[in-house]
């Protein structure tokens, strides 16, 4: 099993993004998906996630900007951003919670894809 992103890249300051997470392997379901980022110096923060019904929480400083989504058919997450700030800027990073023949709701978590909006 294994988690891929894209979508990252260089923004200016008001542009938006889309950022996509796949997972792939023999995957019996996925529970909860999340996109988390990271900042140079700071903590890994959550962005936002979303379960496997449907419902979403996102992070304060995103919420009215971020959309998180989901397609159950193809094992994906997928994270629109609009209205990007320069404080935006991290790696993000996706994770899925997976049930496959080796594990019950594991996590897992994608290799990142770099933002960056400029001001």
């Amino acid at each position: 099993v294994q988690l891929v992103e894209s979508g990252g890249g260089l923004v200016q300051a008001g542009g938006s993004l889309r950022l996509s997470c796949a997972a792939s392997g023999s995957i019996f379901s996925i529970n909860a998906m999340a996109w988390y980022r990271q900042a140079p110096g700071k903590q890994r923060e959550l962005v936002a996630s979303i379960t496997s019904s449907g419902s979403t929480n996102y992070a304060d400083s995103v919420k009215g900007r971020f959309t998180i989504s989901r397609d159950n058919a193809k094992n994906t997450v997928y994270l629109q951003m609009n209205s990007l700030k320069p404080e935006d800027t991290a790696v993000y990073h996706c994770n899925a919670d997976i049930t496959h023949s080796g594990c019950y709701n594991c996590r897992y978590w994608g290799q990142g894809t770099q933002v960056t909006v400029s001001s």
